[in-house]
C-alpha cells in the first residue's frame, strides 16, 4: 500500500523538499530546489499528477539500471497514457521499449552506431561548425549564439546521420523543430501532426534506400532488416523518431550550459585554452553539470519500497539525473562547482545500464569539435547568461536564446 497523504496544492520550486515542474521560467536555477528534495525528501509523492521523484545518485543510478522494476513501456514523461497522445503506439521508440525487445532492437541498431561511422561525421561536423563561425564573425553587435550555432548544428548533425539528402532538409528541419518545441509543451495534437509527417516522409525514404542504398545509418538499418517485414518498417520509424526528439535539444542545451559555464569561470576555460587535450575529460564534466535531460520517468512493475514509503505498481517515478549529478554523496562538497580535472563517479547525463544513450558518442564527438572550434576562433568569447531566456517543457533544459559577443580578435 502506498502512504496516504493529505491532498495539498502545488508546491514553489524553492519550497523545502517539494517539486514543480520547470517551466521556461524556473529553468535558470532549480538546484535549490534539488538540493531540498535530496536532503530531506529523497522519494518525493507530487500528489498532482500521482507520481513520484528520485533524486540522489544512488537511487537514480539503481532504478536507472533495474529496468524490470522501473520500466520504460509506459512512455518518459510524467504523465500518463503519453503514447496514446503522441500517436506512437505501434512504432514505439527504442527509448520506450524494454528487455528483451528493447535489447533486440538496440543489438541491431547499435550495427549503425560502430565507431567508424560516427567518426565519418567528423569532417563535416567541424565544416559546419567552422561556416557558422565564420557568420558570427561578420555580425556586429554580437548575435544570438542559439540560433547562430547551438540550435542548427544538432538538426545538421541528425539529418546527417540518418541520411536525409540536403533537398529534404527545410522539410526535415520543419517537423524536427515541431516536434521539440510541441513535445517541450505538451502540445500532443501539435506533436502527433508532426510525428505523422515525419513518418510518411521516413518510409518514402526507406523504399528509396532499399533501391539506392547510400552511407547513412538508415541504409545500414534497411540492409539489415528484412524487406518486406511490418515489424522492421515500425522499428525504423521508431529509430527516426528518437533520434529527432532526443538528439535536437539535448545538444541545444549541453552547448548553451557549456558556454554559461565557460563564460562564469575563466580559470577554468583558461585551462582549456592551454591544455586542449583536457577537452575530452571537460566534456563529461560539462554534461554532469548541464545534464540537458535533467529528468525522465519509468513506470514501477510492482509495488517498489524506498526510504520507507511504498510506491504502488502502475505508477510513474521521475528520475532526476539533474539532481543527481549534483549530489554531494556521490561528486562530492564542492558538486555545484565546474571542475575540468574531477575525478568521480560516472554521471548520469545519458543514463546509465539498457536505456544509456545510443548516441552518446556522437553527442561527445559534437561538443568536442564545437567548443574546440569555438575557443580557437574566439578565445575570449562570452554569453550574457542573464540575457538568455529559457525553453519551455518540464525534462530538457535548454536556453532559448543566448546573447554572444566574440570578445577580443
Amino acid at each position: 500500500m502506498a502512504a496516504q497523504e493529505a491532498p495539498q496544492a502545488p508546491v514553489s520550486p524553492r519550497s523545502p523538499a517539494g517539486f514543480a515542474p520547470c517551466s521556461a521560467e524556473s529553468w535558470r536555477a532549480p538546484w535549490e530546489m534539488y538540493a531540498a528534495l535530496r536532503d530531506a525528501d529523497p522519494l518525493h509523492h507530487v500528489v498532482d499528477g500521482d507520481y513520484w521523484v528520485l533524486s540522489r545518485y544512488a537511487d537514480v543510478l539503481a532504478a536507472a539500471r533495474d529496468t524490470g522494476r522501473f520500466s520504460s513501456a509506459g512512455g518518459l514523461t510524467f504523465t500518463y497514457g503519453e503514447r496514446e497522445r503522441l500517436g506512437i503506439t505501434d512504432a514505439a521508440p527504442m527509448v520506450m521499449l524494454d528487455p528483451p525487445e528493447h535489447t533486440d532492437f538496440r543489438r541491431l541498431i547499435t550495427r549503425g552506431y560502430t565507431p567508424r561511422r560516427v567518426a565519418a561525421i567528423e569532417p563535416d561536423v567541424r565544416a559546419f561548425v567552422r561556416a557558422r563561425l565564420d557568420r558570427i564573425a561578420g555580425l556586429r553587435g554580437g548575435c544570438d549564439i542559439v540560433a547562430e550555432l547551438f540550435k542548427p548544428l544538432p538538426s545538421f548533425v541528425v539529418g546527417r546521420y540518418l541520411g536525409v539528402p540536403e533537398a529534404d532538409r527545410a522539410r526535415f528541419d520543419g517537423w524536427t523543430q515541431a516536434i521539440v518545441e510541441a513535445h517541450a509543451l505538451g502540445d500532443a495534437l501539435t506533436a502527433s501532426e508532426a510525428v505523422g509527417g515525419l513518418f510518411g516522409y521516413f518510409t518514402e525514404l526507406v523504399a528509396r534506400r532499399r533501391a539506392e542504398p547510400a552511407d547513412d545509418t538508415l541504409s545500414d538499418l534497411v540492409r539489415l532488416l528484412p524487406p518486406k517485414d511490418d515489424g522492421a518498417l515500425l522499428r525504423i520509424l521508431g529509430f527516426a523518431f528518437t533520434m529527432v526528439a532526443g538528439g535536437n535539444d539535448t545538444t541545444t542545451g549541453l552547448l548553451g550550459g557549456a558556454a554559461e559555464l565557460l563564460t562564469a569561470d575563466p580559470g577554468q576555460r583558461r585551462t582549456l585554452l592551454d591544455t586542449p587535450a583536457r577537452l575530452p575529460t571537460a566534456v563529461e564534466e560539462l554534461l554532469r553539470l548541464t545534464s540537458p535531460v535533467q529528468c525522465l520517468a519509468r513506470t514501477v512493475t510492482a509495488d517498489t519500497t524506498l526510504h520507507g514509503r511504498t510506491v504502488p505498481a502502475g505508477r510513474k517515478v521521475l528520475l532526476l539525473y539533474g539532481a543527481a549529478n549534483r549530489d554531494p554523496r556521490a561528486f562530492g562538497p564542492d558538486a555545484d562547482r565546474l571542475d575540468l580535472t574531477r575525478d568521480g563517479p560516472q554521471h548520469l547525463a545519458f543514463t546509465h545500464g539498457p536505456h544509456h544513450c545510443l548516441g552518446a558518442a556522437a553527442a561527445r564527438l559534437v561538443a568536442r569539435i564545437a567548443l574546440e572550434e569555438l575557443l580557437a576562433r574566439f578565445p575570449d568569447f562570452a554569453v550574457d547568461a542573464a540575457g538568455g531566456t529559457f525553453a519551455g517543457g518540464s525534462y530538457v533544459r535548454r536556453y532559448a536564446s543566448l546573447p554572444f559577443v566574440t570578445g577580443r580578435t
